[in-house]
């Protein structure tokens, strides 16, 4: 699967993949070669799903303006006093 393919999946696939591939790893029963092809590939895949959580959670934040103008990003489900 290519970089391209990879950064395709869904947050939910991605991380289905990252967990098997984990478990082979732990599972110490793979060729060393074969290793470390399936580490590279779950930290691209590891990168991927960090990318896509902030993602996520850039879009649940909101910007609020101070009373002297500052802006700052809030979380958005903050209740307002």
């Amino acid at each position: 699967m290519s970089e391209n393919e990879l950064h395709e999946l869904s947050f939910e696939d991605a991380l289905q993949k990252l967990e098997i591939l984990v478990r082979e790893l732990e599972g110490g029963r793979i060729k060393l070669d074969d290793a470390v092809n399936a580490y590279e590939k779950a930290m691209s895949l590891k990168k991927i799903c960090e990318e896509k959580l902030k993602n996520a959670q850039l879009k649940i934040e909101k910007l609020e303006i101070s009373a002297n103008g500052e802006m700052k990003t809030v979380p958005l489900d903050t209740q307002e006093d």
